[in-house]
């Protein structure tokens, strides 16, 4: 069973067994084209929008399984639409890739601190994208559907993709819950950066190191906005990585 395969399968809701739904917001008729033309290959469902305030009603009215996001839109910002996306109840879970020409360190972190799960540089090769679309795709699908991850009152559902800490919810976008997941299913081991980026994007894709310190930090207070000082379950080894223990 190849990737694709296990993508149709992934489950979200009433959206089993369905072809995934990307949304493409993007103003360039070509770049859009290219996309349509290889993900329809692909057997992805391909919507379209071609403006930032038109990409943001459709996330909300189609509820796809991944944006494909514009920096520079007309109406509204990708920049703007990400964290717009992100601060709505509704659709802060939705995976968001950025795809853009800005491609300078400081635009990928801008990029990422907005709430972007990853992040395209233009000009990009159609197999480079699907792999990340993928890529992201997997990491948001439940690996042990019905088995439930406990750290110190820290639970997490992975079927229903759920986390809480004494009974309330830690709000996690997807990148976010799979780092979690994975210092829950190995508490007190230290990983490095380059090990968490394998294990979270996958070591077939190339990620900037420096990509995961964002979401580290995007971790840590979502887990202090449900409990103070709770983000500091995850804690930096200097020189060494991240660990997640006990404070000491």
């Amino acid at each position: 069973m190849d990737d694709s395969d296990n993508i149709k399968k992934k489950i979200t809701g009433n959206k089993a067994e369905k072809q995934p739904v990307i949304l493409a917001v993007e103003d360039e008729d070509a770049i859009l084209s290219l996309i349509k033309y290889n993900l329809e290959r692909e057997k992805f469902k391909v919507l379209i929008a071609r403006n930032g305030a038109e990409g943001l009603a459709m996330v909300q009215e189609k509820n796809p399984d991944l944006v494909l996001l514009d920096w520079m839109l007309p109406k509204l910002s990708g920049i703007e639409v990400c964290r717009q996306l992100r601060g709505n109840s509704q659709t802060k879970g939705v995976p968001i890739i950025m795809l853009t020409a800005k491609g300078e360190e400081g635009d990928i972190l801008t990029g990422l601190d907005s709430g972007a799960d990853d992040y395209v540089v233009k000009p990009f090769s159609p197999s480079q994208l699907i792999a990340r679309i993928r890529a992201v795709l997997r990491r948001i699908r439940p690996v042990f559907e019905g088995k439930t991850l406990e750290f110190h009152g820290l639970k997490m559902d992975q079927a229903a993709q759920h986390v809480t800490y004494d009974g309330r919810e830690v709000f996690l976008g997807p990148t976010e819950f799979k780092i979690l997941r994975h210092f829950m299913e190995h508490p007190g081991f230290v990983f490095s950066r380059v090990q968490l980026l394998d294990s979270v994007w996958g070591n077939d894709i190339y990620v900037e190191q420096r990509t995961i310190d964002v979401h580290i930090q995007r971790l840590r207070k979502a887990m202090s906005d449900c409990q103070k000082n709770l983000g500091e379950f995850v804690r930096t080894v200097r020189g060494s990585g991240y660990v997640m223990q006990l404070p000491e």
